[in-house]
């Protein structure tokens, strides 16, 4: 859309107008896609809309399908971006008769807005109605019409009273070879005459519309048209520019420069751009007020396109972008740092001090940021090694959702919490830029620029270093299958709704018709090939990532199919990525997302990958309770059960992309009697019991955040993909701080305790009551769990009689006979060793006093009819009062410890205080109904 400008014309208005014109940018529509009657569509009148499906980006040319439908909207003087649609008419596909567009000829439809467009689309009054918005679709909108690059259409919507706007040229800048012919065309209303001037000379003029011209292009040079139209002293006035195009120089890159932006030195930059089939690219910029110009031209050697700018100020970030065969406008893909017309005003200035203005006005699609000179960070962890995979505890998180400031400042300020917690690994989920400013990631768009919906460049490497300082390695999530319709490497070869067959780094359609999203890169094509190792290099050494996780590894192929099968093409692809990567760093941790055949994992596995082990809905089945049939058996949580040689798969309860273990329990939870699963402290309960036969198996293990906390809140909470709540809260609650202690003293075994890297391990895990026994050099220990709703009685057989120390209780067991038979209530274990393990004692299972006693222990707890009260030295007297002070019991035991029958109590609250000859204690416990 061009801005029409009325006034009443004098000398200093029209001066102003011409500075006004100078000064306005480059703003291009592209093609004709719409024709309207009248010419100059006004808010208080009807108009009829003619669309032409040969032009723009040809979804619908030559569909011969169902019924062709508008989706359709408008931008008013109230919409907060240049994209935002008001009044749409309908949802995506509801159709309604009145949006049915009429094929009047072969690609050419019609669509009819009456009684005028205001009251079509139900805009109130007063509200200025600048553009209709439009997306052509079929019936069930598989198929659609749009601008070249996919960009939706808009239409310019007049005021009543004097109006002038250019049809031809179709864009405010054109672009015309040497002696090529530029026809003119300028619709006008409401005046009594039009004249048309090119570089202030007067052409032609008209008393009636439309006016027409035409002129040869001679010149290397650029020209201004402007169209005027009177009313007797009020005026209104359009403008456009064309350029004759300058000849492409044929010279060689100079050697060292890389595609992207090379840095020179402090005022010098060397763009180069990778763009095959195209015949010549400009420069534009805040360095030449986005103009196009010859002398911007860049320079050809063969498929590359090159310009080394000067004159630049040391330090100072300047906008950018290129501007492809007259047509396309992209930013550099390598770009750092991005300017975004829709998202980046969203960003508040807390998250991103300062951020450079988008040039509005001036310039339309995402743009480049450049600056030389720029301030290095300086690294306190200069060099870090990452955890081996056996003693891997990744804890994979959401910036947006981890904290309320849903920043990666704040989330740098959680590492204490995480460092208590036990993880050596955090994995986060994708942050270069995305599309939006409120994403899980997945649709990137610019894969060298962090996001800056979660701060600044400094900010995430402050927070990898701050990592490093603890001993936690930063893995980066980041999504090698697709990208969508912003990525410029799309945009560069796209038509049709698809990537061109010519596009160097992408499938026109994805070879996988099960599982497809966005646009498909072909790792096939060696620029995909050389795109990735330049990505994945970048990071490991400008932020000093510690790894990787692949989205959907299993899409990394050409091979059509759902992606299952053993794949060679596939593994050779990944081994080939995985070689690059190690000659930069040999120690990269490689983790796919990848859930192919089994036999292809263990290559994999065994080539040094890890490798996702979703086993979220068997351990679920276990934590609510249902064991029937082997839906809670758990066992290839083991990669020996896999039939894997090396502990590389990442075995994880949840993740991202499953439904939370809690929510299921308390939403689903089975019961018995007074024992009910959906009772909170229960199902966090659950979780505690889960994580016994989870942490100590051997290979890496994935927490998704809060999950150490037994976050209940279901993924579908504010839409799949919608904002959660960061439970930090959750922290406070007893029940909960309980499941975090038992969470980091598991960790902390897995990564201390030599017998749990061991290979010599058994699971019987099939039935409610579920075992794991540990056979180490110098240690065995034996999990035991009832996974029912009902006590259970179980026999245990220890390898051999004598002293066996139960973890949790720091309570021994002193056997002459190996076999034993124990009473399990629901949901209790037992973690029995031969050896005393690290931190064997210090865990206080059960609730904690509000003075933050780690002393007093009791246990079970919650409990039913009775509990074992366990003191640090011989108690004097023992106190139980409920919640509101009353004693309901009281004993003088004279032992440190001592069994209690609580099966008269009501359930509830209760406080335990325990006397000793000169101190004393103070503890809750729950009692169940």
């Amino acid at each position: 859309m061009r801005d029409t400008f009325c006034f009443i014309s004098t000398p200093m208005v029209k001066k102003q107008l011409f500075l006004l014109v100078l000064a306005f940018a480059f703003v291009p529509a592209f093609s004709q896609l719409i024709v309207t009657d009248p010419a100059l569509p006004v808010e208080n009148l009807p108009v009829t809309v003619f669309f032409d499906a040969t032009q723009g980006d040809k979804g619908l040319m030559n569909y011969t399908g169902d019924d062709v439908y508008a989706h359709t909207g408008v931008i008013t003087d109230k919409s907060t971006s240049p994209s935002d649609w008001k009044y749409v008419k309908a949802a995506w596909n509801v159709n309604l008769p009145e949006c049915k567009l009429t094929k009047i000829d072969d690609n050419k439809y019609r669509i009819y807005f009456s009684p005028s467009i205001r009251d079509f689309y139900g805009v109130p009054a007063g509200e200025k109605i600048l553009k209709m918005c439009f997306v052509f679709r079929n019936s069930n909108g598989s198929v659609t019409g749009r601008d070249v690059g996919g960009a939706d259409i808009f239409v310019p919507v007049y005021e009543p009273g004097l109006a002038v706007s250019f049809v031809k040229p179709d864009k405010l800048f054109t672009i015309l070879g040497l002696n090529e012919t530029l026809s003119v065309e300028v619709n006008f209303k409401d005046a009594d005459s039009a004249a048309l001037f090119l570089d202030g000379v007067r052409k032609k003029a008209s008393v009636s519309s439309p006016l027409t011209w035409s002129v040869n292009a001679t010149g290397y040079d650029r020209h201004l048209l402007v169209a005027r139209a009177w009313k007797g002293q009020e005026s209104a006035s359009d403008t456009a520019w064309y350029l004759v195009r300058g000849n492409t120089v044929l010279q060689p890159v100079p050697s060292g420069k890389n595609d992207g932006i090379n840095y020179d030195d402090p005022q010098t930059v060397t763009f180069v751009l990778y763009a095959p089939y195209k015949n010549h690219v400009y420069l534009l910029g805040d360095f030449n007020d986005w103009m196009p110009d010859n002398s911007y031209l860049l320079k050809k050697d063969n498929d590359r396109f090159w310009y080394t700018l000067t004159g630049l100020t040391p330090g100072k970030e300047y906008i950018f972008q290129y501007l492809v065969d007259d047509s396309i406008l992209i930013a550099d893909p390598y770009c750092d740092k991005i300017s975004d017309p829709w998202n980046d005003k969203y960003i508040p200035e807390r998250i991103y001090p300062n951020l450079i203005k988008y040039p509005e006005g001036k310039t339309t699609e995402i743009a480049g940021v450049l600056q030389t000179n720029q301030p290095s960070y300086s690294w306190e962890v200069p060099s870090f090694k990452a955890p081996s995979a056996d003693t891997l505890v990744i804890y994979e998180l959401l910036i947006r959702d981890f904290t309320d400031n849903r920043d990666i400042k704040t989330v740098t300020d959680t590492l204490d919490y995480l460092k208590r917690l036990g993880i050596n690994a955090i994995e986060l989920m994708p942050f270069s830029e995305f599309e939006g400013n409120d994403s899980w990631g997945y649709n990137p768009s610019f894969y060298f620029a962090p996001d800056k919906a979660y701060g600044t460049r400094d900010d995430y490497k402050k927070f990898i270093d701050e990592c490093h300082k603890r001993g936690i390695a930063v893995i980066m999530d980041i999504v090698l299958n697709h990208t969508y319709g912003s990525s410029p490497m799309v945009r560069l070869y796209f038509s049709g709704g698809k990537p061109t067959a010519q596009n160097p780094w992408y499938n026109q359609t994805s070879p996988n018709p099960t599982y497809s999203w966005g646009y498909d890169f072909n790792h096939q094509s060696q620029a995909t090939q050389q795109f990735v190792d330049r990505v994945l290099r970048y990071w490991v050494t400008e932020y000093k990532i510690d790894g990787f996780r692949f989205d959907f590894s299993k899409g990394f192929t050409n091979t059509p199919g759902d992606g299952w099968a053993y794949d060679p093409a596939r593994i050779s692809i990944l081994k080939r990525m995985a070689d690059a990567i190690r000659t930069v760093k040999p120690d990269v941790l490689l983790i796919l997302e990848h859930f192919t055949e089994n036999s292809e994992e263990k290559e994999l596995a065994d080539y040094g990958f890890l490798l996702w082990g979703n086993m979220n809905s068997k351990y679920n089945e276990a934590t609510m309770g249902y064991n029937d049939s082997g839906k809670s058996d758990f066992t290839s949580v083991s990669y020996l059960a896999r039939g894997w040689s090396e502990p590389r798969l990442v075995g994880y309860m949840e993740s991202h992309d499953e439904e939370r273990l809690n929510y299921k329990n308390i939403t689903y939870g089975n019961s018995s009697g007074t024992y009910d699963i959906k009772f909170m402290p229960t199902a966090v309960k659950r979780m505690e019991l889960a994580s016994v036969f989870f942490y100590p198996v051997a290979g890496p293990k994935m927490i998704w955040q809060f999950g150490e906390l037994g976050y209940d809140i279901s993924i579908n909470y504010n839409g799949r993909l919608g904002i959660k709540p960061a439970k930090w809260d959750y922290y406070e609650n007893i029940n909960r701080k309980r499941l975090y202690t038992v969470t980091s003293k598991l960790i902390t075994l897995k990564k201390t305790e030599p017998v749990f890297q061991t290979s010599d391990y058994s699971m019987n895990v099939g039935s409610a009551i579920k075992t794991i026994r540990w056979n180490g050099t110098e240690n065995t220990v034996i999990a035991i769990g009832n996974f029912d709703v009902v006590s259970r009685n179980y026999t245990v057989t220890f390898p051999s009689a004598g002293t066996w120390y139960d973890y949790f209780w720091a309570d021994s067991l002193v056997l002459e006979n190996p076999s034993v038979q124990i009473t399990l209530q629901p949901g209790e274990y037992r973690f029995y060793s031969s050896k005393k393990m690290n931190g064997y004692g210090s865990i206080n299972i059960g609730y904690e006093s509000p003075a933050g006693s780690k002393k007093i222990s009791v246990f079970p707890n919650p409990a039913f009819d009775r509990i074992t009260v366990a003191g640090s030295e011989r108690m004097k007297s023992l106190r139980i009062t409920s919640l509101s002070g009353n004693i309901v019991m009281e004993k003088f035991p004279l032992s440190d410890k001592v069994s209690v029958d609580i099966s008269d109590l009501p359930g509830g609250i209760y406080f335990i205080r325990v006397d000793y000859k000169s101190t004393s204690e103070t503890l809750r416990f729950v009692k169940m109904k």
